[in-house]
């Protein structure tokens, strides 16, 4: 009797674990941090889980350059970077195409950044990377790490459509 009891105990003890490692799991999930751009309205969204955190205006690539699309991951994350051109390196300052920070994408030559132009935010003006005004990528850079996935979209995903459809209607 104290035999089945042992094993019946054990048993219960094992589907509790299994039941709490699945919760864990399924809960990291739902709060992974992911950004989602919409290309096509020149959006960018933070998202921990389905939760909006942020939403930002962004430039994309022009029709000569685009963004690509699919799904990266962050690489690097570079304050004051190097711009490196065709022919040209500007460093850190004022002149800069990148602005003040760099988060590098998985896609090689493509990553985040700011602007010196900051009249090009809500164009397709980009050799294909994603600009950000100086303020809002400095945010992002600090809510992000390296890992974060980021998937860039040339149609309004479904999550994105109710996100902005809500925005403006507010």
């Amino acid at each position: 009797m104290k035999r089945q009891t042992l094993n019946t105990m054990t048993k219960l003890a094992a589907v509790l674990v299994i039941a709490a490692v699945a919760a864990a799991a399924e809960e990291r999930r739902q709060a992974q941090q992911r950004i989602v751009v919409s290309i096509a309205d020149r959006k960018l969204v933070l998202l921990e889980g389905d939760r909006v955190v942020k939403t930002y205006d962004v430039a994309v690539g022009k029709i000569a350059t685009p963004t690509p699309e699919g799904e990266f991951q962050i690489i690097n994350h570079i304050q004051n970077p190097t711009y490196y051109g065709t022919g040209v390196v500007i460093g850190p300052g004022n002149g800069n195409p990148l602005g003040t920070r760099w988060m590098g994408l998985s896609a090689k030559g493509y990553g985040i950044h700011g602007t010196n132009v900051p009249s090009s935010i809500g164009k397709a003006a980009s050799h294909g990377c994603i600009r950000m005004r100086q303020q809002d990528l400095e945010e992002l850079f600090d809510l992000v790490k390296v890992g974060t996935t980021v998937e860039l979209r040339g149609t309004r995903p479904d999550l994105l459509a109710q996100v902005l459809t809500t925005q403006s209607a507010n």
